[in-house]
C-alpha cells in the first residue's frame, strides 16, 4: 500500500482491515460483520420500524434496506405489518435467532483477539477516539 497521511484513507484502510477479521470469522455460520451487527441491534430492540433501527444503527434507510432483503431472503429476519414501508417492524426469525447464537463465538473470539492486540490501554484510547468521531457531524 502507499504511505499516506491522510486520515479519512487511514480509517477506511483500518476498516476494511478489522471487517476483513470479522467477515472470516462469521463466514462459517454465513453472516458478515454488517448482518452481524444487524441481527444484534435486532436483538436489543423490541420489533423496531424500519426508520428507528435505521437510526439506532446510524445508517441511511436505503443502506439498512438492502441487508434487510438479504438477511429476509436467508429467512433470518421478517418485515412486518406498518402503515407503509417506513413503519414496517423488523423482528428477527427462530432462525436468525439461532444464526445469532451460533455467530456470537466467533465475534467474541475476534474482539478478544483484537483486544489482546492492542492492549487495554490502546483499547481504551482508541474506544475514546472512536466515539470522538462518531459524533463529528
Amino acid at each position: 500500500m502507499l504511505p499516506t497521511h491522510c486520515l479519512c484513507t487511514k480509517l477506511r484502510r483500518a476498516t476494511r482491515s478489522v471487517n476483513r477479521l470479522y467477515d472470516d470469522a462469521l463466514a462459517t455460520v454465513g453472516l458478515n460483520a454488517a448482518q452481524y451487527s444487524l441481527l444484534r441491534n435486532l436483538e436489543r430492540l423490541e420489533r423496531p420500524s424500519i426508520t428507528s433501527l435505521a437510526e439506532a444503527m446510524g445508517l441511511d434507510r436505503s443502506t439498512l434496506g438492502r441487508n434487510l432483503r438479504v438477511l429476509e431472503g436467508k429467512g433470518l429476519l421478517a418485515l412486518e405489518g406498518g402503515e407503509d414501508q417506513r413503519n414496517r417492524l423488523v423482528s428477527p426469525t427462530a432462525a436468525g435467532r439461532a444464526c445469532l447464537d451460533q455467530a456470537r463465538a466467533a465475534w467474541e473470539r475476534v474482539q478478544e483477539q483484537l483486544g489482546r492486540r492492542l492492549g487495554p490501554e490502546k483499547r481504551s484510547a482508541l474506544m475514546a477516539l472512536l466515539d470522538e468521531l462518531e459524533n463529528l457531524g
